[in-house]
C-alpha cells in the first residue's frame, strides 16, 4: 500500500474516533469539565461592564452591624433602607437574589414592600421546587411519574410590590456550573433573573427597541405595550418579556432583521453603550434558552461593595470616602462567597479556588446580566462545525503523521498543538467562541501519531525491498540508486527537479502503422527506438516514456546545471544522424523526426491510479516540450528548443524564429531552431542564419517590403526553407491588412 492511501486511512481513522469521541458523555464531560477550564485559565481575569455591581451580604456586615449568622434572619428594616438609598441614588434595577419566602414582621415586611414599590425597578428572586406526581388510569392503577417544576415566590407582601419575580436554578457542587438558563424549559419558557433584570435595565431603549420591531412585524408589535411606565405601573413586565420571546421564537428573522435596521437607522441615542444595549437586548430574545456563562474571574472579579459600607454612604453627611457610584448601574444584592466564606451560597466553577472558595450564587447572576449585556457569552461550535473541523483535523494530522519522519511528525504535532491552542485561545478571549481542547489537542495527535508509527514499523523493511524491485523494471541502475537515496532523506518518491524535456515524433508513422503486419512493425520500432535511446543515453539523459512513435526523454537535477541542457541539445543532434542513419538502413521505410526541448522545473514522480504507475515528470514543461515538437510541422523544422533552454548556452548554432504563443499556452516562448554544434558550423549556415535574423528584425519593425525581400534572399540561400515561407505568409496577410499599434510581433498558434 502507498503512502496516500496510509495516510488517508491513519486520517480518516484519527478524525472519526475523535468524532465519536467528542459526542459520548465522557467526551463532552471533559471538553466542559477540563476543555472549557483550561481556556478560562489561559485567558486570566476579564474585566466585568461598569454599569454592574454586587452589593454583598457578607462577614464584615455581620460583625459592624451586629447581625446573625443566618443571613435570611436580617431584619428587612436594613433592606428597606438599601432600597430607598439604591433608588434615590439612580440605580437602574435592583435584584435582590435572596429568599424571602417566610414573613419575619408585619411591620417591617410592610416598609420594605412600601420601598419596592416605590422603587419601581426591584427584582426578587423566587425558586423552583421540584415535586413528583404520581400518574394513574381509570381503574387507579399506576401508570408512572411526571416531575413538574412548581414556583416559589416572595411572601405575598413582598411579591406583589416587585415590579417582577424571576428564578434563577442553577445546579449545587460538586457538579460544575458553567450553563444557566435564560428561559427556564421545563417551566414554561419563563423568564430567569438575569433575563428581567437586563430586560429592566434596558427600558431607556425600549421605545426605540419596540419601533424597530414595528419596522418588521407591525401587527405584532402594536399588540405590545408602548408605554414603559405603564409596564412597570400594572406589573406586565414577566408577561411582555414572554410575548416578545414568543414572537421571536416564533420568526427567527427577526431579530437579524431588527439588528440591520439599526445599523441603518439614526443612532438610538448619542451615547454608544445605549446602542450595546439595544443590540444586546435584541440578541437575547433571538439566543437559545441557555447559555454558557462567560467568567469573568476568580471571586470577587465582578466590582463587590460590603452591605454595611453602602448603609455607611447612606448615614453619612459629610462622608470621609468617596461615595459609591449607583447611578445607571444594575445593582445585585446576595450572599458573597468572597466576603462571607462560613455561608455555602457557593457553585463550583472554572474560577474555584483551591481554598474550597467558590463563586456565590449572586456573582453568578450577575455574571450571567454581564454577558447579556455585552453580548459576550462562551458559544461553542456548531455541533455541525465542529464535527466537520474534528474530522478534517484528524485527517490533516494523519496524513502529517504520515508523510513526515517520526521526529518530524512529533514536532509538527506540538507545532500544530501549540498553534490551535493559541487560535482557540484568541477566539475565547476575543470572541468568546469556544473551540474544542481536549480531543485536538490530546487526543487526536495521540491516535495519528502512533498509528502512523505503526505503520512505518510493519511497512520499513518491505518497502525497502519492494522499491528497488519495483523500479528496476522501467528504470536504470543508476536512476534506482538516486531514487533510493532521495527516498530514504525525504520519505517520498516524489520530487522537484530542474532539467530539460525532450520529446520527439515520427512523421508518417500512422501510413507506416496501416501498411506493415504488427510483427514487421514491432521489429522496425524496435530498431528506430534504439536509434534513439543511445544518443540520449550516451548524454546522461534518461528515457522517460514511449507511447507508439513518440518518445519523453528528461535531463534532470535538483539543482539548476548549464550542464544538462547542452547534454540535451546534444542529444538531439546526434538523434537527428542516427535517424538518417536508419531511414537509409531499410529500404522503402522512412521515419523523419521532429523534436521539441523545454527547460523548467518539474515534479517527477509516480504517475497512475488502480495499481498502474509511471515514473514520469509532470509540470508544464512537458506540455511545452511537447508543443514544441508539434510547431516543427508548422515550420517545417526538424529541432525547436525554447529560449529557456538556449539561456546562456554556448557552442551551438541556433536560428531565432521569432515568439510564439503556443495552443492552449497564456504565455508566449521565444523558438529557436537548433542548427549544429559551434564547431560544426559552417560559414555558409551562420550566413545563413544573420540573414534569416535580418528578416526577422524588419518583420518585428513591420517592414514589411524589407522583411519580404530578406525571406526570399533566404529561400533563395536554402530552398524550401520553412520558417521563411512560414513568414512571408504572414507578411503578405499584414501586407493587406496591418495589424495596427498594438501589434507586438507574436506569433498566435491556434493548433497543435
Amino acid at each position: 500500500m502507498s503512502l496516500f492511501p496510509k495516510a488517508t486511512i491513519t486520517g480518516l481513522l484519527t478524525g472519526v474516533l475523535g468524532l465519536i469521541f467528542s459526542i459520548l458523555p465522557v467526551g463532552i464531560g471533559l471538553e466542559e469539565n477540563i476543555g472549557l477550564d483550561l481556556l478560562f485559565k489561559l485567558r486570566g481575569v476579564r474585566k466585568a461592564p461598569p454599569d454592574v455591581l454586587i452589593v454583598a451580604m457578607d462577614n464584615l456586615s455581620v460583625k459592624t452591624l451586629h447581625l446573625p449568622f443566618q443571613l435570611h434572619k436580617w431584619p428587612r428594616s436594613l433592606h428597606t433602607g438599601l432600597t430607598e438609598y439604591l433608588s434615590k441614588e439612580g440605580a437602574a434595577v435592583i435584584v435582590f437574589d435572596i429568599n424571602f419566602s417566610e414573613p419575619l414582621s408585619n411591620k417591617t415586611d410592610q416598609l420594605f414592600a412600601n420601598a419596592i414599590q416605590n422603587a419601581r425597578n426591584v427584582v426578587l428572586c423566587e425558586y423552583l421546587k421540584k415535586e413528583i406526581i404520581s400518574l394513574t388510569d381509570e381503574k387507579g392503577a399506576s401508570k408512572g411519574h411526571l416531575n413538574i417544576e412548581k414556583r416559589v415566590p416572595p411572601i405575598d407582601l413582598l411579591a406583589r410590590s416587585a415590579v417582577a419575580l424571576a428564578p434563577f436554578p442553577l445546579p449545587k457542587v460538586p457538579i460544575r456550573v458553567s450553563q444557566y438558563w435564560t428561559f427556564k424549559t421545563s417551566a414554561g419558557e419563563m423568564p430567569t433573573l438575569p433575563v428581567v433584570g437586563f430586560q429592566i435595565f434596558a427600558l431607556d431603549v425600549y421605545r426605540e427597541f419596540i419601533q424597530l420591531l414595528e419596522t418588521v412585524v407591525p401587527v405584532k408589535a402594536r399588540e405590545l405595550p408602548y408605554d414603559k411606565n405603564q409596564i412597570i405601573t400594572d406589573k406586565k413586565m414577566e408577561i411582555l418579556i414572554q410575548s416578545l420571546r414568543d414572537i421571536f421564537k416564533a420568526d427567527p428573522s427577526i431579530a437579524p432583521q431588527m439588528l440591520a435596521a439599526a445599523q441603518t437607522a439614526k443612532p438610538a441615542s448619542n451615547i454608544i453603550e445605549k446602542n450595546q444595549v439595544l443590540k444586546s437586548l435584541i440578541k437575547m430574545y433571538q439566543g437559545p434558552d441557555s447559555r454558557y456563562l462567560n467568567f469573568y474571574g476568580p471571586p470577587g472579579t465582578i466590582p463587590t461593595v460590603s452591605y454595611c459600607r453602602v448603609l455607611q454612604d447612606q448615614t453619612q453627611s459629610s462622608p470621609r470616602q468617596k461615595k459609591i457610584d449607583f447611578n445607571g448601574k444594575a445593582v445585585f444584592v446576595g450572599y458573597s462567597e468572597c466576603l462571607m466564606p462560613v455561608h455555602k451560597d457557593g457553585f463550583h466553577t472554572s474560577f474555584s479556588q483551591s481554598s474550597g472558595m467558590d463563586i456565590s450564587g449572586v456573582e453568578i447572576t450577575a455574571t450571567a446580566f454581564a454577558n447579556l449585556l455585552e453580548d459576550m457569552p462562551v458559544v461553542p461550535l456548531h455541533f455541525a462545525v465542529q464535527s466537520v473541523f474534528i474530522v478534517f483535523w484528524g485527517v490533516l494530522l494523519g496524513i502529517v503523521c504520515c508523510f513526515f519522519a517520526t521526529p518530524f511528525s512529533a514536532l509538527g504535532m506540538m507545532g500544530g498543538g501549540i498553534v490551535y491552542l493559541g487560535y482557540a485561545l484568541y477566539q475565547f478571549r476575543s470572541n468568546g467562541i469556544w473551540y474544542p481542547l481536549m480531543v485536538p489537542v490530546f487526543l487526536q495527535p495521540a491516535i495519528a501519531f502512533y498509528s502512523a508509527v505503526l505503520w512505518k514499523v510493519a511497512d520499513t523493511n518491505k518497502d525497502r525491498q519492494n522499491i528497488r524491485k519495483a523500479f528496476g523494471y522501467y528504470l536504470p541502475d543508476k536512476v534506482v540508486d538516486l531514487m533510493v537515496k532521495n527516498i530514504a532523506r525525504k520519505e517520498t518518491i516524489n520530487q522537484i527537479v530542474y532539467g530539460t524535456c525532450l520529446c520527439t515524433d515520427a512523421g508518417q508513422y500512422t501510413g507506416l502503422s496501416e501498411t506493415m503486419a504488427p510483427e514487421d512493425l514491432r521489429q522496425v520500432m524496435h530498431q528506430y527506438y534504439k536509434a534513439l535511446f543511445e544518443p540520449v543515453k550516451q548524454n546522461g539523459g534518461i528515457v522517460i516514456n514511449i507511447v507508439g512513435d513518440s518518445m519523453l526523454a528528461l535531463w534532470g537535477k535538483a539543482h539548476p546545471d548549464v550542464g544538462l541542457r547542452s547534454n540535451a541539445c546534444l542529444a538531439a543532434l546526434e538523434i537527428t544522424h542516427a535517424v538518417n542513419r536508419f531511414n537509409q538502413s531499410i529500404e522503402k521505410i522512412r521515419l523523419p523526426t521532429r523534436m521539441g526541448l523545454h527547460y523548467g522545473d518539474m515534479t517527477l514522480g509516480n504517475v497512475g491510479a488502480m495499481g498502474h504507475y509511471e515514473y514520469r515528470p509532470t509540470g508544464d514543461i512537458v506540455n511545452t516540450a511537447s508543443r514544441m515538437e508539434g510547431l516543427n510541422k508548422y515550420l517545417d523544422t526538424e529541432i525547436l528548443v525554447t529560449g529557456d533552454v538556449m539561456d546562456q548556452l554556448k557552442g551551438f548554432l541556433t536560428r531565432d524564429l521569432g515568439q510564439f504563443l503556443l495552443s492552449g499556452k497564456s504565455k508566449p516562448v521565444t523558438v529557436y531552431e537548433l542548427v549544429c554544434r559551434g564547431d560544426d558550423a559552417s560559414e555558409q549556415q551562420q550566413n545563413f542564419c544573420r540573414l534569416f535574423s535580418k528578416a526577422l528584425k524588419a518583420y518585428r519593425e513591420q517592414s514589411w517590403e524589407k522583411a519580404m525581400d530578406f525571406f526570399y534572399q533566404t529561400i533563395r540561400a536554402h530552398k524550401q526553407d520553412g520558417p521563411s515561407l512560414f513568414y512571408i505568409k504572414r507578411v503578405n496577410a499584414y501586407i493587406a491588412s496591418p495589424p495596427g499599434d498594438m501589434w507586438d510581433g507574436i506569433v498566435r498558434m491556434d493548433k497543435k
